[in-house]
């Protein structure tokens, strides 16, 4: 097939650190019969006061979004035809009419200006170009697998954004590997990665679709999404309440990410800085991102979600690896363990909503509760009456010790060591909530379950 340039544009311009924050769109004109786009950014310097900068492409067709790849580096490169995309972009039709590419600026350090230019090179041939039709949703892997425990990871990176080489097939084969049951993929700002998982056979995995909203001002996931989702909003304009309400209208799950990871300038927008959205609207938050002793200062996560418990919130407690090259599930990341009453898509966002979960880096725990009259309480329900609690525990390593915290106050600690259950006696007046958590001999968080919540 011969391409034929029918239109080269050259672009420059000159960004200061009060551009950062921002999205600079650039328009242009495409043809009928445009079969190819290519898209080349550059820029200087590259990096200031030892931090890079960090521009990102956004692109727009006529009829909304064509793709986005959000990482770091001073050159982009993007290739876009009916039949093929650089990752993070959508291959389809190229409608004839305005497109935009939008510069995100999500780092501009002060000093020296930052000088870009922007090449746009626009092809057509003569052959009918072909149709893409993005697919509705996954619909295999997991196959034929009922009610039970399911481990798995609800935050991934690929390629499609900033996990370097690491393809989809990459990413799952390494969870396969991990022997989890399911996986979310949630590469940043872009929905073309699920284009790609119909493409892969990924076996008894169930692999599963989202998107990582990743903000200036704090990065949400959004589990089920098949849709690519605005983020160009900031604090106190409502676009983040709207997002959080559309998500759960649609069964979605929106679930604010990391939120006390060290954020500006090491990290732009990595820290949760939306006011109105501590938590608002949000029922889920992540408590626990990578290590628990790494920089997203999961022990604060942690103690900022007690706290809104506390303020009778109904807050769902997630976990996520958030893995972006094979070495993190090397290392023996936590995942989410999930009771469902089977293995779908539907059935695990269902689940998580409901709090039915636990997060492990390795070990077993649960926490259920039964009253006189046989009525039972798994995690993440309510039991309106004096009932018998029960932690359950396994797989745990040497010193490992038990904690059970209601209210947010420790109310009985014990060795963990060997496998056990421990059971004791509670009214609904004597908290509103009770949880438990197993540590490791350094105070490491290695397990944390949902709460039942007590309601007199």
């Amino acid at each position: 097939m011969t391409l034929y340039p029918s239109l080269h544009l050259h672009l420059s311009g000159t960004l200061t650190a009060r551009d950062a924050k921002r999205h600079v769109p650039h328009s242009f004109a495409v043809p009928a019969g445009a079969t190819q786009i290519a898209l080349s950014l550059s820029f200087t310097p590259v990096a200031q006061s030892g931090l890079a900068n960090m521009l990102t492409l956004t692109l727009f067709d006529p009829d909304g979004f064509r793709g986005a790849r959000h990482r770091g580096g001073s050159q982009h490169a993007v290739v876009i035809s009916d039949t093929a995309a650089t990752p993070g972009y959508l291959a389809g039709p190229l409608p004839a009419g305005e497109w935009v590419v939008q510069i995100d600026t999500h780092r501009i350090m002060p000093g020296a200006p930052v000088h870009y230019k922007l090449d746009i090179a626009i092809s057509t041939e003569t052959e009918a170009p072909m149709t893409h039709v993005l697919p509705e949703g996954r619909r295999n892997g997991g196959r034929d697998r009922g009610t039970g425990w399911y481990r798995g990871d609800l935050h991934s990176h690929t390629d499609h954004s900033d996990a370097g080489e690491r393809t989809v097939a990459d990413l799952i084969a390494a969870a396969q590997d991990a022997g989890l049951d399911f996986l979310f993929v949630t590469d940043h700002n872009t929905t073309s990665t699920l284009v790609e998982l119909e493409t892969i056979d990924s076996g008894d995995l169930l692999v599963a679709g989202g998107m990582e909203l990743t903000t200036f001002w704090g990065h949400a996931l959004v589990l089920g999404t098949r849709r690519w989702i605005d983020w160009r909003f900031r604090p106190g304009d409502g676009g983040i309440e709207r997002v959080a309400m559309n998500a759960d209208t649609a069964g979605e799950l929106f679930i604010i990410a990391h939120p006390n990871a060290g954020g500006d300038p090491l990290c732009t927008g990595c820290a949760w800085r939306f006011g109105e959205m501590m938590p608002g609207t949000a029922r889920l938050v992540e408590v626990w991102n990578g290590p628990w002793g790494g920089d997203s200062n999961n022990e604060a996560s942690l103690a900022l979600w007690y706290d809104w418990l506390n303020q009778g919130r109904r807050m769902v407690a997630t976990v996520g690896s958030d893995t972006h090259s094979a070495a993190d599930y090397a290392a023996g990341p936590s995942f989410a363990v999930v009771y469902t009453d089977e293995l779908s898509e539907a059935a695990l966002l269902r689940a998580i909503a409901a709090g039915h979960l636990y997060l492990s880096s390795g070990p077993a725990l649960t926490l259920d509760a039964r009253a006189g009259d046989g009525t039972r309480a798994m995690m993440g329900d309510s039991i309106g009456q004096d009932a018998t609690f029960e932690a359950s525990w396994q797989a745990c390593p040497p010193g490992a010790t038990l904690r059970i915290i209601a209210n947010g106050c420790l109310l009985h600690a014990q060795d963990a060591t060997e496998p056990g259950i421990h059971r004791w006696s509670m009214a609904p007046r004597a908290a509103s909530w009770v949880t438990a958590e197993l540590r490791s001999t350094a105070g490491e968080l290695l397990a944390v379950t949902n709460p039942i919540f007590l309601s007199a």
